[in-house]
């Protein structure tokens, strides 16, 4: 039997006549550098990078980078707490990609990948003052549930948000 390769996700940018081709996969261990690279510049928290290592190796199912051209321009991280329970950690997409729906991309495939463990709770925590991200997390089911206060180094609050 010959090997088939996935396709990988196809988006059309605001102007129908370009492509972005990229591919939403797991994360892969030659990965790290740019992933780590992308969260330094994305992220305001500043993460040991032996972090990502260990979370590759606990669930690697919630792992997912966005590749285009064999760059990667987007990675979401997930954990799972419980059994039936999953929290997401990081999203990233690089700036210049962003608003061009890879976030809500690497959120599905995440969806789609705690279905397959049979997870029925994801949980995150995202800055009470970041209203995008919000805004972007309620679009895609989640809920605010509580808020936590000096949750971040800085000694930002955020809300917990759940989707259930």
């Amino acid at each position: 039997m010959r090997n088939v390769k996935k396709q990988p996700y196809t988006f059309k940018q605001y102007n129908p006549d370009i492509k972005i081709v990229l591919q939403i996969r797991t994360f892969q261990p030659t990965d790290m550098f740019s992933v780590i690279k992308l969260a330094n510049k994305s992220l305001t928290e500043q993460y040991n990078p032996s972090l990502f290592n260990y979370f590759y190796e606990t669930f690697p199912q919630g792992f997912i980078v966005a590749e285009q051209h064999h760059k990667i321009i987007g990675f979401i991280v997930g954990v799972k707490i419980t059994q039936d329970t999953t929290r997401i950690l990081m999203l990233a997409v690089s700036e210049k990609y962003r608003r061009k729906k890879i976030g809500s991309m690497l959120l599905n495939k995440f969806f789609e990948k705690t279905l397959e463990e049979h997870i029925k709770q994801i949980s995150l925590e995202v800055r009470v003052a970041n209203e995008k991200a919000i805004k972007f997390y309620q679009k895609h089911g989640f809920d605010i549930k509580d808020k936590i206060q000096k949750f971040y180094q800085n000694g930002e609050d955020a809300y917990l948000m759940k989707k259930k």
